[in-house]
């Protein structure tokens, strides 16, 4: 793969934490933990979930670059934890971890050679999954949940 194709993923990755942590700290503090309806994520929830899932991309990193073809196991977040899991989330921490972890991972991105981007595992869920695809749908996932927060930062009630 070209290093043009993947630069604007590792770019949006690296700007991540630069939208959503500002974006949740501006939701007022008594409303980031509310939910917008049962079974929904607070803003909270939102933010602490994408700290949550950091230390997965990473490892999903080493797998995939280390192992030829490796089985993926899917993260589907009501099988990781209690509904109510991410509310008890210290959420400066949570920020801290997801803009340090955040910063390994682009550091590591940026080594990688192209060849490493190519490389492919068997995730159940998809037909194709390489470090391209894997790191695609990061940066698609920090946008999905900084919307979701911004919606809960413009909720009339």
């Amino acid at each position: 793969m070209e290093q043009a194709s993947y630069e604007p993923v590792i770019a949006a990755l690296e700007r991540g934490p630069r939208v959503i942590v500002p974006l949740v700290l501006e939701v007022p503090e008594a409303r980031r933990k509310t939910r917008p309806r049962p079974g929904r994520w607070s803003a909270h929830e939102h933010a602490c979930h994408l700290a949550e899932v950091q230390p997965m991309f990473l490892e999903r990193l080493t797998l995939m670059t280390q192992t030829d073809h490796p089985p993926i196991r899917p993260y589907v977040p009501e099988n990781e934890h209690t509904e109510d899991a991410l509310l008890s989330v210290d959420l400066e921490d949570a920020l801290a971890r997801f803009e340090a972890q955040r910063g390994e991972l682009v550091a590591r991105l940026r080594a990688l050679s192209p060849g490493d981007w190519d490389r492919t595992g068997e995730h159940p869920e998809y037909d194709r999954y390489s470090v391209f695809i894997l790191f695609r749908h990061a940066a698609l996932h920090d946008m999905l949940h900084a919307y979701r927060i911004e919606e809960r930062l413009l909720a009339r009630s």
